[in-house]
């Protein structure tokens, strides 16, 4: 190789190094945040290293096959693209049967998966639930935008603890809010960012207050249940019932009610964990019809080659007949039939929860309840109204799936007898 042509190679290699350093001392662009456009970013270093492989095969492209010397065919091994230009004249391989690859396209390094992405599947491969998810991947993102797009990288305690106060003096968050956005930046830096939690110092925890929850009476809750409807009373009342969480009322299958035992099994509930609730007696027979009516549409569906249900995991592969099995159905199952437009393939899943809470919101207000009621009320009333009946609160807590003790507890002190059950002097006057 002449001398021009080296000058060439070295020039255009050390203009591109330039180009990069600037590149990694810049913001991340919008489009690395992964997904979709508007998402904020990947790290630009990691990137630069790549970026250095790809500006040295742009430096020798150009050149011609003269210029590297006899016995070079094709693109030059890699290992002579680091080693410098000089080393592409002074040691050519000895025939074209030494090259592996003599007439192969040059390696395109496999690019890093953007920064959302790999915060994904940090939390899928340790089984978070979706909806932890969706909320750990909203707040990397307000944090990164909240900071003109500097990548978290770049940052660490004192951006953080700016972010959290932004988010109680300015937004006026609650403490709840204010940790779950914490706990996304914490999972973030341990797990995806490779940073141990000790470093990064102090941060803001807000402390939680205590609430009390609402509790309704039982006229109350049959005013609202008289004001409901088909599927969406049943729902509600199985919520009151048996204890149920919205999205466990709704998720629930048809191999989930035992009639014979008149007890609900509840899967993956909250934390994961599964557990036993009573089934109500009065409420076996509407049930019954309604899986009646809900075993005709599956037919329909299998008639028409759908009625195939979403599995959890990755059952559908172990057992391949399961999604069209009567036993693996929704109880309550949406209306219309969903359609994939790439594929076109339909199916059912369960009932959305809004359906549920603004027809239970909607009840409230014709019931003329002046409470902040909604869908968990049932269940504070649930708890509330078995401790009034005298039932042990150890066994309260296992129908309710509770960890702690604690949690329980707090439905002693909303029982139905006002001030802890204390007459006031007033009543003596």
């Amino acid at each position: 190789m002449d001398v021009a042509t080296m000058r060439l190679v070295q020039s255009r290699s050390e203009g591109s190094s330039s180009a990069i350093d600037t590149a990694a001392e810049s913001r991340v662009d919008l489009g690395d945040l992964g997904g979709h456009p508007d998402r904020a970013a990947e790290d630009v270093r990691m990137g630069a290293r790549d970026g250095t492989t790809r500006a040295l095969q742009r430096a020798v492209s150009p050149l011609r096959q003269e210029d590297l010397g006899p016995g070079w065919h094709g693109t030059p091994p890699m290992g002579a693209l680091l080693l410098g230009s000089r080393t592409l004249g002074a040691h050519p391989p000895a025939s074209p049967a030494a090259v592996d690859t003599p007439h192969a396209a040059p390696v395109t390094p496999r690019p890093q998966p953007k920064l959302l992405d790999r915060l994904r599947e940090a939390l899928r491969s340790r089984h978070y639930s979706r909806r932890t998810e969706q909320a750990y991947c909203h707040w990397v993102r307000r944090f990164i935008f909240f900071h003109k797009l500097r990548h978290p990288a770049d940052m660490a305690e004192p951006e953080i603890n700016t972010f959290l106060t932004h988010l109680a003096v300015k937004e006026k968050v609650s403490a709840s809010t204010q940790n779950q956005a914490l706990s996304a930046l914490l999972f973030l830096y341990r797990h995806v960012l490779g940073r141990p939690i000790g470093d990064l110092g102090e941060v803001i925890r807000a402390r939680k207050p205590k609430r009390l929850p609402v509790v309704l009476t039982r006229e109350e809750v049959k005013a609202i249940l008289g004001s409901l409807t088909s599927d969406k009373w049943l729902m509600a009342s199985l919520m009151y019932g048996s204890g149920l969480r919205l999205m466990e009322c709704l998720r629930l299958r048809i191999q989930d009610i035992d009639f014979a035992r008149n007890e609900i099994i509840v899967r993956d509930g909250k934390g994961a964990k599964d557990r036993r609730t009573m089934l109500p007696e009065s409420l076996k027979r509407p049930l019954e019809e309604h899986l009646r009516n809900v075993r005709a549409i599956h037919q329909l569906d299998l008639a028409d080659g759908w009625g195939r249900v979403q599995m959890p995991e990755a059952l559908d592969r172990k057992y391949p007949n399961a999604p069209v099995d009567w036993r693996w159905q929704w109880v309550f199952p949406q209306e219309n039939r969903w359609k994939n437009s790439r594929t076109g393939e339909e199916g059912r899943h369960h009932a959305h929860e809004t359906i549920l809470q603004r027809a239970v919101a909607a009840a409230v207000q014709r019931a003329g309840i002046a409470k902040h009621a909604g869908c968990h009320t049932l269940r504070h009333s649930f708890a509330t109204h078995l401790l009034e009946a005298g039932y042990d609160i150890r066994t309260i807590q296992e129908l309710l799936g509770h960890n702690d003790f604690n949690t329980t507890m707090i439905y002693t002190h909303v029982l139905n007898k006002g001030g802890k059950g204390v007459r006031s002097p007033a009543d003596d006057l």
